[in-house]
């Protein structure tokens, strides 16, 4: 494959944007089966169901303490006792599709030289002046905490880590297709060319705080995880040669590690000068929300990119007025908070991820409350 086959391989691939879902349950995943519970109750003069049994009060997330008789046998005599046991009840597990809401997109970007990165060997690597070395530990370490934060702040992968964003999105002193034309000249058997795809510009740490508060605010007191889970964000390029495309295959490389034989590919793939490498410099970002100056020229998008569902609404910002393309966090917000704090009261257990607001209980909760710095919110 030359050069401009691996960058037209990268092109040709459809460009759907990241899966974006947000999965509200308990970490611990789903109990055991069990018998129906049987509360103490009785009934009032006019019908009502009065309980004040011990485990209703309790939290809804919480783990129960259970007995069970064990049979022992010791020199043929039976003995029979009682043992105690605790399981994790889990009381709602459901989820949001984000996908459709991505306003933007690819905008192709490339990592900085300083920023350690995969630029053909099997570790991680700088660009310096005097030639490419090995990233220190504490390079990665600090570069990998950085994605995290970037990622909870929703900044774009080409933003500074003081959180300036108003950079060159190409950031490599090398291009995109220098880049091609390195992968594509190397002669190793087990290379791969990997293009990573971002979501970006919601605040994911900000919109978490404020759904656990939402689910608070419900009264319910037990552990909550909200999770924001994306998928299909990379796209691989491999050889084509019949060890690169038999290693691809999952199955495979599970019976090659059951009869020990994938330990001796991978010190091949690790060291081995025609072994592998990876390429992971660049990829493409997509955003759920964009601003432009008013008087900015109208977006024209090529075959690929993500075509806006809605026109661009003007909007204040601390830069002025600006056209805003797409949805921010807290109008999603607003229009889901409802959803959310009802799937909690009724106790909604939904393996489908819901994608519009009336595929969820939508009757607004008794005390709903506005007020939150998300931006749009208000």
């Amino acid at each position: 494959m030359d050069s401009k086959g691996a960058k037209d391989a990268v092109k040709s691939f459809p460009e759907p944007s990241p899966h974006a879902v947000v999965d509200f349950s308990v970490p611990e995943g789903r109990p055991p089966s069990f018998a129906p519970y049987e509360a103490e109750f009785f009934r009032s003069s006019d019908g009502d169901i009065i309980s004040h049994d011990h485990h209703l009060n309790e939290d809804g997330d919480h783990l129960e303490t259970r007995t069970r008789q064990v049979a022992r046998t010791v020199n043929d005599r039976t003995e029979y006792h009682t043992e105690t046991y605790t399981v994790t009840v889990q009381d709602f597990n459901f989820s949001i599709d984000l996908t459709g809401l991505v306003a933007r997109g690819p905008v192709h970007w490339s990592f900085a030289d300083s920023e350690p990165a995969y630029r053909g060997l099997m570790v991680r690597q700088v660009q310096a002046p005097e030639g490419r070395r090995k990233a220190t530990k504490e390079e990665t370490e600090s570069f990998k905490a950085w994605e995290y934060q970037r990622a909870e702040k929703g900044y774009p992968p080409w933003a500074s880590r003081d959180g300036n964003q108003n950079l060159d999105v190409l950031q490599s002193s090398q291009t995109l297709r220098q880049w091609a034309d390195e992968y594509c000249s190397s002669p190793k058997h087990l290379k791969e060319f990997v293009y990573e795809k971002f979501v970006h510009n919601w605040n994911i740490q900000g919109l978490a705080e404020a759904i656990r508060g939402a689910i608070l605010q419900t009264h319910y007191q037990g552990r909550i995880s909200v999770d924001f889970n994306l998928s299909a964000t990379k796209i691989f390029i491999r050889p084509d040669n019949r060890l690169s495309r038999t290693l691809s295959k999952t199955w495979v490389k599970v019976l090659l590690c059951i009869f020990l034989i994938y330990p001796f590919i991978w010190l091949f793939k690790r060291y081995h000068s025609r072994g592998g490498g990876r390429w992971e410099v660049c990829g493409g970002a997509y955003a759920l929300k964009y601003t432009e100056p008013v008087d900015a020229a109208s977006w024209k998008s090529d075959r690929n990119d993500v075509v806006p569902s809605a026109p661009p609404r003007i909007v204040e910002t601390e830069l002025g007025p600006q056209k805003l393309y797409g949805e921010r966090e807290g109008e999603w917000f607003r229009r889901w908070e409802a959803v959310v704090k009802r799937s909690v009261a009724l106790r909604v257990q939904r393996s489908v991820p819901m994608r519009d607001v009336r595929e969820g209980p939508a009757d607004a909760l008794d005390g709903y409350m506005h007020g939150n710095s998300l931006d749009g919110y208000n």
